[in-house]
Parts: C-alpha cells; structure tokens; sequence
C-alpha cells in the first residue's frame, strides 16, 4: 500500500509539471495580480516565435496598435502656395471664407492673407503650418465645405464680361449684363471701358429692357433711402448707374435697391464724363 501512494504522489507531481509548461506565457494573467501559478517553466522560443512577437509590437499581426508613422514617408505634394494665381486660388480662397478663415472675397492670388489663412487652418487641426496648400490640408477643407457658386468665386469682381447684346451694335450705349455683372461702354459696336456692376436684391429688382440716360447728377445723394449716389446716371424712374461705397466694400455679399452698382470709383467718374444726356442703355441676361 505504501509502494502504491508514493506511484500516486510521483503521478501528481509530474501532471502538475504538465500542466506549467501549457500555461508559461500567462503566469501573470487572469487578474491575479503577481500572483505566479504552480509551475513556472521558460521554454526556449523558436526564431519564427520572435519574429511574430516583433510585429505584434510594432502593430502588426493582428494587434490593434496602428503602426507608427515612417519617418521616411514623403511630405504631401503641394497643390498651390504664395504666388499662384487663377481659378483654383479664388475656390481655396471662397471656401477659406466660408470656415471663417479668410475675411476678404476671392482674388484669384495666393497672396500674404492667403498664406496665413492657411496657416490658421493647418495648425487648427495638427497639420504642418506652412502656409501651402498641399493635398492633405485641401482634402480636408473639402471635406467641411461646399462647392461654391459663381459670385463666391467672384464676390468682389474680376469675373469676365458676357458678351455684348445685339441692341448694343450701334451707338453710343451702357450695354449692362446680368448674367455676368458687368456694364460695357460702347461706341459704335467698340467696347471702351468694362467694369463690375451690382443690381437689386428679389423686391427691388433692377429693371431689364432699352433705355436712355435723361439726368446725371455728380453729387446726387437719395432723399428715399438717406444715401449718397456718386456719378449718377439716370435711366429709368430712380433707377441710375452710380458709384456704391457698399459695393466697394462688401462686393456681392449686398445688393442695390434697384439701381446699377459700380464699385471702382475711378473708372464710373471717367464713365460719368463721357456719357452724355440721350445715350442708350441696355440691361439684359
């Protein structure tokens, strides 16, 4: 009896040693603490063993670490920077406006408030602030803005003039566009002088149609809406062409009440010396 329960007692022994060497790689686990199990065993791993455990370290295999960044990894192609100009410069400028990091309308140049525009942008969610825009800053400004439309590229002018109606061929005539706010003086079908106009907002449209001028008046100032009209040309009841300081300022943010804005002042008192009391005007789409 006794040669039996020492068997038994060498049997114990050696399936508790068993036992460890299944369980060496959790000696810690199951929410003991440092608690250690029974039987703690190394066992030698295997080069493949070593490997797997370098790329679950750095990430890989499976683990739900992100891998980080290569310090080798290329920078993000630079799309526009300071200097640059056209088309693509006035959308990154209107959608800079419309998350309130640009204040003035579009230009159409990459200029210095562009630049810290962009800046503001990038630091403002952990990108590079180098005042370029490059693929990544650009892929996230249109992810948190809109398409713009024609007059947010073009709030504050330099969109290019529709051409002439054919009533404008002859004569001496402001020949006015709607469809690309513009006014062209013209002579005898020859364009002199192009300019930005601005018109009436939905209940005080400006009136389309053929028309003359029959009062100017350089220092007109309105009795009805308590406002100066500079280089005013009279064509229809009190609707004139004239110079608009809120044009000047606020560009296609406005509208008029009805009458022609022209918001360079320069070129509509150039405009206003020329154009004489009979000459035809045109506004049309």
């Amino acid at each position: 009896m006794r040669t039996t329960g020492m068997r038994k007692s060498v049997a114990a022994v050696a399936a508790l040693v068993l036992a460890g060497a299944c369980t060496a790689q959790a000696v810690n686990g199951g929410g003991d603490g440092d608690r250690r199990g029974p039987v703690h065993i190394d066992v030698p791993s295997t080069p493949k063993q070593d490997e797997k455990k370098e790329k679950e370290k750095d990430g890989e295999g499976g683990s739900s670490r992100a891998p980080s960044a290569s310090p080798d990894a290329p920078a993000p192609a630079v799309l526009w920077s300071e200097g640059d100009t056209g088309r693509d410069i006035r959308e990154l400028q209107a959608r800079l406006r419309q998350v309130a990091w640009l204040f003035v309308g579009p230009t159409g140049t990459y200029d210095e408030l562009t630049v810290r525009a962009v800046k503001g942008f990038q630091g403002k969610r952990g990108l590079p602030q180098t005042g370029k825009t490059d693929s990544v800053t650009w892929a996230r400004l249109l992810k948190m803005t809109r398409e713009p439309g024609k007059w947010d590229l073009y709030a504050y002018g330099g969109q290019p003039a529709a051409a002439p109606d054919p009533r404008c061929a002859t004569g001496r005539v402001l020949c006015i566009s709607k469809t690309s706010r513009t006014l062209r003086w013209m002579v005898d079908g020859r364009t002199l002088m192009t300019v930005e106009v601005r018109f009436g907002a939905q209940y005080t449209p400006t009136r389309e149609g053929v028309f003359s001028v029959y009062f100017k008046s350089r220092h007109h100032w309105s009795t009805l809406y308590d406002t100066s009209m500079p280089y005013a040309m009279f064509f229809s009841g009190g609707q004139a062409v004239h110079y608009s300081s809120d044009f000047a300022a606020r560009g296609y943010y406005g509208a008029s009440h009805g009458c022609v804005n022209v918001r360079d002042e320069t070129r509509i008192a150039e405009l206003f010396a020329q154009v004489r009391n009979g000459d035809k005007v045109v506004v049309y789409w």
